[in-house]
């Protein structure tokens, strides 16, 4: 945001125990939704003119939370599944945690809504466990592995979490497109606050 919207004041509300609770349910909660839907309406009630849901693992619970307000939200893999399915017709999705395949893969399908576009999803099989065990190296490895095996089967490949983005130097070789979150999710950001801008 510093970098792409440097007149936006961020205001950052944070619960970190979200991931932790849709990991181990393996999907969206009624207590994710009701609390995702109160800090909403926080957002809100301090004057916000847009709520950027930055979880992709909660994403299906931010649809819902973004009736409960006016004002526009935004989930961070937006932008990337509207740009992967302009890409080719077999989109790769690729995770660490397996919490996040089922909503990113969704989400993909729902922009490829009308086009004859295959979703595959690739979990990186023990890249947590490697990440808290062995370090950053041993994670990137195993899911730069994975990426390009995807690479080799799909027309695009979407790097499911924001936190992936961190992988992206190391993945200039690979010829397909590769898509990242964060950096395209503001940058959508941007046009919302600005439409003047896009036009």
């Amino acid at each position: 945001f510093h970098e792409i919207i440097p007149e936006a004041k961020v205001q950052n509300i944070v619960d970190d125990s979200l991931l932790a609770e849709v990991s181990e349910a393996g999907h969206i909660t009624p207590a994710i939704v009701s609390r995702m839907c109160k800090y909403y309406q926080i957002a809100q009630e301090t004057g916000a003119d847009l709520i950027f849901n930055q979880c992709s693992s909660v994403g299906e619970a931010a649809v819902i939370a973004a009736k409960t307000v006016s004002v526009p939200v935004l989930r961070i893999d937006e932008a990337m599944a509207e740009q992967a399915v302009m890409s080719g017709r077999r989109i790769a999705i690729v995770a660490t945690v397996a919490s996040t395949i089922e909503p990113s893969c969704n989400l993909v399908r729902q922009k490829a809504s009308g086009l004859d576009t295959e979703v595959v999803p690739y979990l990186v099989d023990g890249a947590m466990w490697a990440l808290i065990n062995e370090g950053q190296e041993a994670h990137n490895r195993l899911v730069k592995d994975t990426v390009l095996k995807a690479a080799e089967e799909c027309d695009a490949v979407v790097l499911a979490q924001g936190s992936m983005v961190v992988l992206l130097p190391e993945l200039t070789d690979i010829r397909k497109p590769v898509f990242s979150s964060p950096e395209l999710g503001v940058r959508k950001a941007r046009r919302m606050l600005f439409p003047k801008e896009a036009q």
